[in-house]
């Protein structure tokens, strides 16, 4: 993972990044996300990643409602984190329309879920988890490959300004279940480890 930062001015300002976020040419299937005011430049995840997330998303679609979707690229915004944030899933209800056709505001989110790579698990531990709450997501699943100790998922809810309460957390192995409006058990021993 790379970053590149955009302006040292302190005046810089959110329409500014977005500005630059849409119309710079980048890196053909890499991931360019703005956290925390900087622009980082991801490339694709790989196959364990992609797996995790498919399996995830396989099971949301039994669990939501027909008016609401599963996207893998959706952009969310949080302006007031300085972020412009591509979970690896956004659960959504289709918004009747948007300001932008470029991300959504990060508010209409229901669950975002990300899984971490070696090289961006800080971000997905401490910074996403932070502008998520922020934005009022009611619930953020983070499956961290990499966490010490072994593998795990754990399940966030209930924020409060940019913190969330640790709702549920199971080891690869150990089902997780996530509450009403999902009210999903997620069978983690389907999840490759490495």
């Amino acid at each position: 993972m790379s970053a590149l930062t955009v302006s040292e001015e302190p005046d810089q300002n959110w329409d500014d990044l977005v500005r630059f976020w849409e119309e710079m040419e980048w890196p053909e299937g890499s991931k360019v996300e703005i956290i925390e005011g900087i622009i980082t430049v991801s490339p694709a995840p790989g196959l364990p990643h992609n797996v995790i997330a498919a399996r995830i998303q396989r099971r949301l679609y039994s669990a939501i409602p027909e008016d609401w979707e599963i996207f893998q690229t959706l952009a969310i915004a949080v302006p007031s984190r300085l972020g412009m944030l591509i979970p690896d899933l956004v659960v959504t209800p289709l918004p009747d329309h948007t300001e932008s056709d470029t991300h959504i505001p990060a508010a209409l989110a229901e669950l975002v879920v990300e899984v971490t790579s070696k090289s961006n698990a800080r971000h997905d531990r401490v910074s996403k988890p932070a502008a998520y709450a922020t934005a009022g997501i009611p619930f953020y699943l983070l499956v961290d490959r990499w966490a010490p100790g072994g593998p795990t998922a754990t399940l966030y809810g209930e924020p409060k300004g940019d913190v969330y309460r640790v709702l549920s957390a199971a080891k690869f192995g150990d089902p997780l279940t996530l509450p009403a409006p999902f009210d999903l058990t997620i069978d983690t021993g389907e999840f490759p480890e490495s």
